[in-house]
């Protein structure tokens, strides 16, 4: 059974950093784009980054210099690095995963991020 299971969310004050993690289990790790998705109260889920199987990175505009994401296949993690936060990047982070050899997508339980002084 495909399990993903983020971690590193919490309350961080304007200009600070977080590191989450999302690991994963019961899949090949090596075959899937991993993605880091953002949903604010009220707001629609969001694209923050993903990488590839190949290590291609993509970011939203508004994330770009400040996050980034990263993969280890050995240990089957996903992470996104954040810095310089600011209190418009709070919200429920979700890790993603999409396989590149077949439909199957998996998505995980989310973690909070909150940016306030």
């Amino acid at each position: 059974q495909v399990q993903l299971v983020e971690s590193g969310g919490g309350l961080v004050q304007p200009g600070g950093s977080l590191r989450l993690s999302c690991a994963a289990s019961g899949m090949t790790f090596e075959v899937y784009t991993m993605g880091w998705y953002r949903q604010a109260p009220g707001k629609e889920r969001e694209l923050v980054a993903r990488i590839t199987t190949g290590g291609y990175q993509d970011y939203a505009d508004s994330v770009k210099g400040r996050f980034t994401i990263s993969r280890d296949n050995v240990n089957e993690i996903v992470y996104l690095q954040m810095n310089s936060l600011k209190p418009e990047d709070t919200a429920v982070y979700f890790c993603n995963a999409r396989s590149s050899i077949n439909p199957y997508e998996k998505w995980g339980q989310g973690t909070q991020v909150t940016v306030s002084s």
